[in-house]
Parts: structure tokens; C-alpha cells; sequence
């Protein structure tokens, strides 16, 4: 079963700029999508961002995910060198009506989101049995 047709992967340019509502840089974070017999499951790398900065939404067939960073970098320090930049991370994905959205669920540890979207009964596989006539 292949999960193309339960989660479609759209690239930066159809999300497009003008889905941003908020300034500055942004990043798509890196994920990896697993699919079990129940449920697809989907780890996003979203480090340092905050539990409490973390805003998953799943509205008209989309999933959104959007995590904000804070800045780490104290400003009264000079830097002689400064290579990381500050970015929130934000990512969507179209979901097929395959999942479960009543019952997608969500946790966060160590820089990972981890989305569980469980499959409606009907997408399933199920064993059929064969009668002896």
C-alpha cells in the first residue's frame, strides 16, 4: 500500500510564498514518513523549537505544521563567527481521506515531532477468506 495516496508531498513551490503570514526566514523541516497497517506515522526534525511553540493544525484536507524558534544568540555579544541562523520551521501536507483526521495525534521530544495518523477502518487491509464450495 503506498502512502502517495494518503499523504502528497507538495514542494516549496506550490506551498508557495504566499502562504507565509509571519516575517522573516523560515525552514521546511526534514521528515520521514512510516506506514504500519493502522497508521501513518510522520517524524519531523524540528529542533529548537519549544513545546509550547509548536502549532499543528489540520484544516480542508491539510496538514500544517509550524514551530517557532527563539533566538539563542545574545545580542550584546560580538560574534567573531555566527553560522547559525535563526528560522521557524513550517511544512504542510495534502492528507487523502484514507486517515483518520478525528484522530490524528501529536508529541514532541528532543528537536522531534511525531504525528500519528491513523487510518479509517475501510483503508485498511484486511485478509479475505476464501470458502470451499
Amino acid at each position: 500500500m503506498s502512502t502517495q495516496t494518503q499523504v502528497e508531498k507538495r514542494t516549496p513551490s506550490e506551498v508557495g510564498r504566499t502562504e507565509q503570514t509571519w516575517s522573516g526566514r523560515y525552514y521546511a523541516p526534514n521528515v520521514d514518513i512510516a506506514e504500519t497497517r493502522d497508521e501513518l506515522t510522520v517524524f519531523a526534525d524540528m529542533p529548537g523549537v519549544g513545546a509550547e511553540d509548536l502549532d499543528v493544525r489540520f484544516e480542508n484536507g491539510e496538514l500544517r505544521i509550524h514551530g517557532r524558534v527563539k533566538p539563542r544568540q545574545d545580542e550584546k555579544v560580538a560574534y567573531l563567527l555566527n553560522e547559525y541562523s535563526i528560522g521557524d520551521f513550517f511544512r504542510t501536507f495534502q492528507i487523502s481521506e484514507a486517515i483518520d483526521s478525528e484522530k490524528i495525534s501529536a508529541e514532541y521530544r528532543d528537536g522531534v515531532l511525531v504525528l500519528h495518523l491513523p487510518k479509517v477502518e475501510r483503508a485498511r487491509p484486511r485478509k479475505i477468506d476464501v470458502k470451499l464450495k
